[in-house]
């Protein structure tokens, strides 16, 4: 089935690289939700001459002084190409509030500017998609510990997985709010059941 669904991804891509459309796919979930393997099956079957996968690091100093999308933009696809974000200018919606690592002030400025941000996207022919990884408490935990387990994974785990569990409830709540605000038919979100990993990579 998945390898089915692949081929119908590389009908896709070409095209994509044959109308010179632009298409950018961002990846959003909890931690271990398994955003990573998952593009990796979407992309393992495609031609990597046309797609990107973007996981930007931490900002450096001179980015976080720049307008918070600006290195986002610099990331979007040309004409032909498809750009997966493995997490992307949602962080902060969710993961900077959560861990202190932006202020209010800037939390709400982005919440102002998100939906008038991926309208402009939209109207420059840019087509974008949106997924979130939905997984549970219990099964974030057993994926944690199966991390901490395999040394060949242990370089997964960073402190701010480290907390995941017990800011839980602090997540949802911001999770709830993101979806209240940038949720709409135009550019709606596409959410995926996770528990199962190679039952959400087919539903992708």
């Amino acid at each position: 089935e998945l390898q089915k669904l692949q081929m119908e991804l590389v009908k896709l891509q070409r095209w994509v690289v044959k109308n010179k459309k632009r298409v950018a796919i961002i990846f959003e979930g909890r931690d271990a939700a398994g955003k990573g393997g998952a593009i990796r099956r979407v992309t393992e079957r495609i031609n990597p001459r046309h797609m990107r996968i973007v996981a930007l690091p931490k900002p450096s100093k001179d980015e976080e002084s720049q307008w918070y999308f600006q290195r986002y933009i610099e990331q979007f696809p040309k004409a032909g190409e498809m750009v997966f974000f493995n997490r992307s200018w949602y962080n902060r919606a969710v993961l900077e509030p959560v861990n202190g690592f932006c202020s209010d002030k800037q939390y709400q400025t982005f919440m102002g500017q998100v939906n008038d941000f991926e309208r402009m996207i939209l109207e420059s022919g840019i087509h974008l998609v949106k997924i979130y990884m939905s997984i549970s408490k219990k099964e974030q935990f057993k994926r944690f510990e199966e991390l901490k387990s395999n040394p060949l994974k242990q370089w997964k785990m960073s402190p701010v997985d480290e907390r995941a569990q017990e800011l839980w409830d602090d997540y949802t709540k911001y999770k709830e709010k993101m979806f209240e605000h940038t949720h709409n038919d135009k550019n709606p979100w596409i959410i995926i059941e996770a528990n199962k990993k190679m039952k959400a990579r087919t539903k992708i």
